[in-house]
């Protein structure tokens, strides 16, 4: 247990920093938006390329991995649009705070999950993570951006819309880049890949700040219902079900307990950016992204040490 928690007390420490600097020294809104679009344009992309150039793809098992989280996600996603009705009708949720329920139910924090299973397994915990990551950032987008059109009020998507979506996502982009220069053992230029490195380096770093910086607090007046059962989906019933279907896969070691974290952390702020633009809760959607990181504190802490026991 203190192994877990000297790998995830930094992770909070660099997002409770960027709490800090949001009020003291960053406290233009402009400053934060210049970082966010760095980070998710740049950095992190270079964190993905690395990542996906260097893994040994033999000695992940990328399909049970993969698998034991897109099953997690299409079994949580399914229960809440099956309940949806009396969900709704139980929190006095209209469509758009529907919405804001869902993408906090199934979302993921993508720094998050890095800067966690680097700090617990190294470079072989970001690789595991990154390459499950291939696979889940394209279903979520679309998963998300479908129940967003069914429930919001808005016009549904096309699929071009979609595939647009997906298309201009640069994460996509630099998993399949980083993936086609392994498979095809294309030969990178050691000074490049030190480049590349090198701002991957800075991504979660800057990211977490990023995190850190966006958290509403001040919103935090009271706890809603709809906030709650957001907590207990996220951070709860889909560790469980993710954990179930790993272990059920034959998931073993680090891997176990990178399915567990990736399943286990807060959801990405990228879902307030989507509830903004398709007619979501947006101010909900924040509530819901601020209440899971102070909550995941203490869950993620208790969720890795169970996926530890059991990888063991």
């Amino acid at each position: 247990m203190l192994l877990i928690f000297s790998a995830l007390v930094p992770v909070f420490l660099v997002i409770a920093l960027g709490v800090a600097l949001r009020r003291t020294l960053l406290p233009d809104p402009v400053h934060w938006v210049a970082l966010e679009r760095l980070t998710y344009f740049i950095l992190f992309p270079a964190l993905l390329v690395v990542s996906a150039v260097k893994a040994d793809l033999a000695r992940v098992n990328i399909v049970a991995v993969a698998g034991a989280l897109v099953g997690a996600i299409l079994i949580l996603s399914g229960l809440i649009i099956l309940f949806q009705g009396g969900i709704r009708s139980r929190l006095e949720a209209s469509g758009p705070a529907f919405t804001s329920l869902f993408q906090g139910a199934v979302r993921w924090n993508t720094y998050i999950v890095l800067a966690v299973a680097g700090g617990l397994y190294g470079a072989e915990g970001i690789t595991i993570a990154a390459l499950a990551l291939v696979v889940m950032i394209p279903l979520v987008n679309i998963i998300c951006v479908l129940v967003l059109a069914t429930y919001s009020g808005q016009r549904a998507p096309g699929f071009r819309y979609v595939a647009g979506q997906i298309i201009r996502n640069p994460y996509i982009a630099a998993c399949v880049i980083g993936a086609v220069l392994n498979v095809a053992h294309v030969p990178v230029p050691a000074v490049v890949l030190e480049f590349i490195d090198i701002l991957g380096r800075a991504s979660l770093a800057v990211g977490l700040l990023v995190v850190g910086g966006g958290l509403a607090l001040r919103q935090m007046t009271r706890l809603k219902p709809i906030v709650m059962a957001t907590l207990g989906l996220k951070l709860l019933v889909k560790p469980v079900i993710a954990i179930a279907l790993a272990v059920l896969f034959g998931v073993t070691g680090a891997e176990l307990v990178v399915v567990a974290v990736a399943a286990a952390v807060p959801a990405a702020p990228g879902g307030y950016v989507l509830a903004r633009q398709m007619g979501g809760d947006a101010p909900l959607m924040a509530e819901i992204l601020t209440m899971q990181i102070i909550a995941a504190a203490v869950t993620l802490p208790v969720v890795v040490a169970i996926a530890s026991h059991l990888a063991a």
